[in-house]
């Protein structure tokens, strides 16, 4: 687990993450196959709609968890179950302790539990003198390498069958094939005499019916049977969220469960345990069975309106099985006990702000989590109100401070980026690129060329050159966003032709900005309001059918978010649901409102590819659109592989962990450079930032360039 005390340290413990081969190998494999076995496993399923009623049901089980204890504790007592509430891990670990020494257990058995992880309780019970055997597979070889989980659902993955073997060949004092059928046997034959002389088997419970007073467990081997069965006391330990009011519940959870966390429609083993059962090994042949509930901040988080949905988590592993930084980096670097988007976010309320301020920064903000959580939490917005909270406890750093500062303030923010065109002048090549990086910049952001302020930005532009589009279809407002404005004018330039000749009349509020999406990255919360505000007072929605914006970040930002960031303001707040429910990217206008055709651009047969931007296919959920336009605009499409994964861009993010985004990039661009394309295509400025810097850095001929320039450059 990472154990750095400010940024600069957690960065070199990263590295050391890059720098194990088989760790990105095996994790590069995974992600893809399990992109492939989950959208087979969900095939032919209503998704969405599943998991919206998860959602819904994990809210209203959050909402009324006291009287869903109190009648989950007087249903399991009536069958013969004690139960126990625990304020915090402290108290759960100190009951289950005394469980223990009460009923005379010296060896213990457990299967994998998350929870457990979380109180730390096999530091307690060996404190106590009691010896305890993990027997998942996984987590025995964590507990034997005095390690942590580096996956909810796969708690080894980091490690290879030949470390494996070694380990076994040190536990066992005989030499181990790395076969994995082999040390499977191992692990079998050195942990069955565990279970025949335990005298009590700890579990964890995915649920907890209130109706029935039972508990349910989803695994995927024999051994939480074996823990659960076999020894004369059983404890099972399970947070307050897992509580559910009908089994109905829990099996509508278990349809997206499995299938969210392997791509498995279902697991080897689902298991119901329902009051003291028959048990030969105790005195009077009845089992003794103990129901730990913990809380350990999960009331308090309940009573808060944003993170409440946090209760909605079935701990499936899917946000890190997605998560492009954990596919790097792994669980141990990205999470303290719980690992993923949700482990940067419980490690916040369950382990401290001090364990969770570096991890907090380590998210790229791509939506890959949301897009594939099974109870549709906002991960990324939690994650960045984690970061705003932590930054206004401590204090601001000062980069993200004056970077507040100047986006709050559009003409001074503006003034800058006119007087970086003059300044830039001695670094400046012809081809757009500055020669050579900036004294604030380390050799570490040398993966990518940076752009140049282009000489006339869009807004001068429109002064002189727009368009009269008389008896127009359709009426506009273009939102350009920073960097269209003053680094790559000519995107816009070439959706204003494209526009102009469909008929399309358009405006271009003088008084926009930059959206404000940097600082919110940045936990600057209050300055990305003000920008929203300030953009949001520059356009009149209902004067336009739509308002159009060729950046995926900026349109995912300006419909998802601007609501949320003025709900404090009312009329601002009607204004910002208005002017959300015109916002279109690019890509989706010209293809499916103005519904252009093949017949009106030339056909040139150059091959492309397409980068989609995280904000376009997640944010948006826009897939096809432009996709269809590189085909109509006349060019020769090639897919190519991982499309839909980010770039490493993520705005402040690549500037942050610099080796990260790096290694994003190289594996975007690899992926590109084999399709043999001559042109990669995309809908996000700062993707193309990132991406065209990258090939110029690697002296690729591959030209990067938005959507609209090649409709724009090929239109008859």
């Amino acid at each position: 687990m990472q154990k750095a005390n400010d940024l600069k340290e957690y960065r070199e413990e990263l590295r050391e993450s890059l720098d194990n081969d088989f760790l990105r190998t095996t994790l590069d494999n995974f992600a893809v196959a399990y992109r492939a076995g989950r959208a087979n496993a969900f095939k032919g399923m209503d998704v969405r709609g599943l998991i919206d009623d998860i959602a819904a049901s994990k809210d209203e089980a959050g909402r009324n968890s006291e009287a869903l204890f109190q009648e989950f504790k007087e249903n399991a007592e009536a069958a013969g179950v004690h139960v126990h509430f625990a304020k915090d891990g402290d108290e759960a670990n100190a009951i289950i302790t005394r469980i223990a020494k009460d009923a005379g257990c010296r060896k213990i058995v457990k299967s994998k539990s998350m929870t457990a992880e979380e109180t730390l309780l096999n530091h307690d019970l060996e404190d106590a003198g009691l010896e305890v055997t993990e027997t998942d597979l996984g987590e025995w070889i964590i507990q034997l390498r005095h390690e942590g989980p580096s996956h909810m659902v796969m708690p080894a993955i980091h490690l290879s069958r030949f470390q494996v073997g070694d380990l076994f060949t040190k536990v066992t004092g005989s030499k181990q094939d790395a076969e994995i059928e082999k040390l499977v046997k191992v692990a079998r034959r050195e942990l069955r005499q565990k279970y025949v002389e335990a005298d009590m088997g700890i579990s964890g419970a995915n649920f907890a019916v209130a109706e029935t007073g039972g508990i349910g467990l989803v695994t995927n081997e024999g051994n939480a049977r074996l823990v659960t069965t076999l020894p004369r006391v059983h404890v099972a330990l399970m947070g307050i969220d897992k509580l559910v009011p009908k089994l109905h519940d829990a099996l509508r959870i278990l349809k997206a469960l499995p299938r969210n966390a392997t791509g498995q429609q279902i697991t080897s083993y689902v298991t119901w345990i329902t009051g003291a059962n028959e048990c030969l090994a105790a005195e009077d042949g009845k089992k003794e069975i103990h129901f730990v509930v913990l809380d350990n901040g999960r009331s308090e988080l309940l009573k808060d309106p944003l993170f409440s949905q946090v209760n909605r988590c079935v701990r499936c592993g899917a946000c890190a099985n997605v998560c492009p930084v954990y596919r790097l980096v792994g669980g141990h670097k990205m999470g303290h006990i719980y690992i993923g988007a949700i482990g940067l976010i419980l490690t916040y309320f369950f382990h401290g702000k001090d364990k969770a301020k570096n991890l907090v920064q380590n998210c790229i903000n791509c939506e890959a989590c949301k897009d594939v959580c099974a109870g549709g939490i906002d991960l990324p917005r939690l994650i960045k109100e984690i970061h705003a909270r932590i930054q206004d406890e401590d204090g601001h750093p000062l980069p993200s401070f004056l970077l507040a500062k100047v986006l709050k303030n559009r003409k001074l923010f503006h003034t800058l980026l006119r007087a970086a065109k003059w300044g830039q002048k001695p670094m400046a090549e012809k081809d757009g690129f500055i020669r050579h990086l900036p004294m604030i910049f380390s050799k570490e952001h040398s993966f990518r060329a940076l752009p140049t302020i282009a000489e006339t930005p869009f807004r001068d532009w429109w002064k002189e050159n727009r368009p009269e589009v008389k008896k127009p279809k359709y009426r506009v407002a273009l939102f350009s966003g920073c960097v269209q404005d003053f680094v790559y004018p000519e995107q816009m330039q070439a959706a204003v032709d494209v526009f102009a000749a469909n008929g399309v009349a358009m405006e271009f509020p003088m008084d926009q900005s930059c959206c404000g999406l940097p600082v919110q990255m940045m936990g600057e919360t209050k300055a990305s309001r003000d920008v929203a505000a300030q953009n949001l007072r520059a356009f009149e929605p209902n004067a336009y059918d739509y308002i159009i914006t060729l950046c995926a970040s900026c349109a995912a930002h300006l419909k998802h978010n601007y609501p949320k960031l003025v709900m404090d303001k009312p009329a601002l707040k009607l204004k910002a649901d208005a002017f959300a429910a015109k916002v279109m990217d690019y890509s989706t206008f010209v293809n499916d409102v103005l519904k252009v055709e093949k017949d009106a651009f030339r056909e040139t047969g150059e091959k492309a590819t397409y980068h989609a931007p995280c904000h376009l296919c997640r944010g948006l959920d826009v897939h096809d659109a432009p996709r269809r336009l590189i085909e109509k605009g006349g060019m020769a499409y090639v897919e190519c592989a991982e499309e839909e994964v980010c770039c490493g861009f993520g705005g402040t993010f690549s500037m942050k962990f610099p080796e990260l985004s790096a290694e994003l990039l190289n594996k975007k661009l690899n992926n590109v450079e084999e399709t043999g394309a001559q042109t990669l295509l995309t809908d996000c400025p700062g993707c193309i930032m990132q991406l065209r810097g990258g090939l110029k850095a690697r002296g690729s001929k591959v030209k990067v360039k938005h959507v609209a320039e090649i409709l724009s450059a090929n239109r008859k």
